[in-house]
């Protein structure tokens, strides 16, 4: 746990430092560092120390790498880290985790919850060895532990899955699970030691078997669904002897039967003693699977409670102050006139030339609608967006968009011209697609934009209005609450989910005739995604009309006006958003028959 004694290090992100107790507060400029009532040297750029007590090894300086570890997940807020980063860092604001108190028993599921930037990863990766804790002590098995690295908690059997799946999808099961714990058998003619693969396919095959859920350790990673992955980065902690699981937002891409057979097999380990602690957004998912649930708020425990004796409203109350909010669209706004007419649309892979990513893809989008496109990942959705966007060429059929009044084909048209014509685009990747990570908040903010009026000044619209766009930055940092000392901060620096609101105040704030969303709260807390709900719905109100992709099935029925299902790369169901359930929508999506076919359904196979 963290509680920041013996303060007085100031770490500067950007410019304007706040102090501990014992250094006054004061203005840096990137590249000083020193202590408190030196003369500044010259540094680094990034992130940088100063300190007022003169601890050991207070000279040192914390690198951007240090900076993007630390706002990954303290969201901006203060934070305290240990360790090899040169002694005590103290960032402004407070603590991350502020003396915590939690106590998690064998075979039990502990939930840990809260917002973004609440602390819960920065426990999480402590627990994990990722972080030291400034004070206080982690107790397993009644013995005292101290970890260094997560070396050190996996010999002490503790495992952590990511929420990103990390698997080579070009080795096979077997290959990944094993990938730095590689089994040997020595052959004696060679004085060899060569991978017991034999070993190793008997262990997998026995783990998966034992918690209900067969795989073939020979399948190569790249073929299998996005629920066996998930299953796949659980046996690489379990083959490793993990006993205390931590799962971080596992079901954030799983459609409803996948999570099913997720919980079951998570049930099947707690009951084999397996402890695990899980971390999560999704509300009833928590309430469906967890024993305790405990919450965390500004870096503090704010309990801790048996998962019967709560609901899902008092939940979200505890973890944001207020109301759970839903996705629910009232009203119809959707007019007979079109902004997007999808015609025939094919895409080739783009890693496999010879395959089709989607295949002959029909629709239209109203301004004010909703079109929602549902689709387990990897069924030609991503491609589908990116041709949209004319980030994949289309082989065949025909992408128009309506420009006062009047469809104009765009199927050729650049990424730039669709953005003036008026197309915003959230990506599914944030960092590899929709930020410049080492580059500032406000330049990020003007991604996409810089050919806009009031974006550009001088000579021939050569130049960045810098004053104009700073301003801008400055508001939708205030409007979509992105938790960042200042707009001069890397997007690394931000946590992953004040990274996805920025995107979305980005797009959202240039009032787009079209807006290309593909999971749009993704990795946000409860309280933000209501927040994003509004202004889609305000929006959408305004004419603002959406394509939206989303894991997020409840969004998708809640937010759509129309709802479309792709399975192989095809459009196989139009669905109607107010009679479609989860689990029927998830029965498209995995190719499987629902019991009853919906309202409006039509088959396009």
């Amino acid at each position: 746990m963290l509680n920041g004694e013996g303060a007085g290090w100031v770490v500067v992100v950007g410019g304007v430092a706040e102090s501990s107790d014992d250094v006054k507060a004061e203005e840096f400029v990137l590249g000083e560092v020193g202590r408190a009532g030196d003369d500044p040297v010259v540094g680094h750029e990034g992130v940088f120390v100063r300190s007022g007590g003169s601890p050991p090894g207070c000279e040192q300086v914390c690198d951007e790498a240090l900076a993007a570890c630390l706002m990954d997940c303290f969201e901006g807020h203060g934070r305290v880290v240990d360790g090899e980063f040169g002694g005590r860092v103290e960032v402004t604001g407070g603590l991350a985790n502020d003396s915590i108190d939690m106590i998690v028993y064998p075979g039990e599921i502990h939930a840990v919850m809260g917002e973004n930037g609440c602390g819960k990863s920065t426990l999480m990766n402590m627990l994990y060895g990722m972080y030291r804790p400034d004070a206080g002590t982690i107790v397993l098995n009644g013995r005292e532990v101290s970890f260094t690295s997560p070396a050190d908690a996996i010999a002490e059997g503790i495992g952590m899955v990511h929420q990103h799946v990390m698997l080579a999808d070009n080795l096979s099961v077997l290959e990944n699970v094993i990938l730095g714990s590689e089994p040997t058998a020595h052959w004696h003619q060679h004085s060899l030691h060569l991978i017991d693969q034999a070993a190793a396919r008997d262990r997998i095959a026995a783990l998966s078997r034992s918690y209900g859920s067969p795989i073939d350790p020979d399948r190569p990673c790249g073929d299998l669904a996005v629920g066996e992955r998930q299953l796949v980065e659980i046996l690489k902690v379990l083959y490793r002897g993990a006993r205390i699981l931590i799962l971080d937002e596992p079901t954030s891409a799983l459609v409803p039967q996948e999570v099913d057979q997720l919980f079951d097999n998570l049930r099947q380990l707690a009951s084999s003693g397996v402890t695990i602690l899980f971390i999560s957004h999704k509300l009833n998912e928590v309430l469906a699977l967890a024993d305790t649930i405990s919450v965390l708020r500004g870096g503090r425990m704010i309990t801790t409670v048996a998962a019967n004796t709560v609901d899902a409203q008092t939940l979200a109350e505890l973890m944001v102050g207020r109301e759970l909010p839903s996705p629910t669209t009232t009203g119809r706004t959707v007019t007979d006139q079109l902004v997007l007419s999808v015609d025939g649309v094919s895409v080739r892979s783009p890693s496999e030339p010879d395959r089709w990513a989607c295949r002959d893809v029909t629709f239209d989008v109203h301004v004010g609608e909703i079109v929602g496109i549902a689709g387990v990942k990897g069924n030609g959705q991503d491609e589908l967006i990116e041709a949209l966007m004319g980030l994949q060429p289309v082989a065949s059929g025909r992408v128009s968009f309506g420009v006062d009044g009047v469809l104009q084909d765009i199927s050729n048209s650049s990424t730039r011209d669709r953005r003036e014509m008026g197309i915003g685009y959230i990506p599914g990747d944030r960092q590899r697609q929709g930020l410049l990570m080492t580059s500032p908040v406000w330049e990020n903010v003007l991604l996409g934009h810089d050919t806009e009026d009031l974006n550009v000044a001088g000579p021939g619209e050569l130049f960045i209005a810098r004053q104009n766009v700073r301003a801008h930055a400055e508001a939708v940092v205030t409007e979509f609450d992105v938790k960042t000392p200042d707009i001069d901060v890397s997007a690394q620096a931000l946590s992953g989910g004040n990274q996805q609101k920025l995107i979305v105040g980005r797009e959202m704030s240039s009032h787009p005739r079209l807006l290309v969303a593909a999971h749009p709260t993704l990795g946000i807390d409860v309280g933000a995604q209501g927040a994003v709900w509004d202004q889609l719905r305000t929006a959408r109100a305004d004419g603002m009309a959406v394509v939206l992709i989303s894991a997020d099935l409840d969004e998708l029925i809640g937010l759509s006006d129309s709802l479309l299902v792709m399975y192989g790369g095809r459009m196989v169901a139009t669905l109607d958003p107010a009679t479609v359930t989860p689990k029927v929508l998830g029965s498209y999506m995995t190719g499987a028959n629902p019991p009853s076919a919906p309202a409006t359904e039509s088959d396009r196979s």
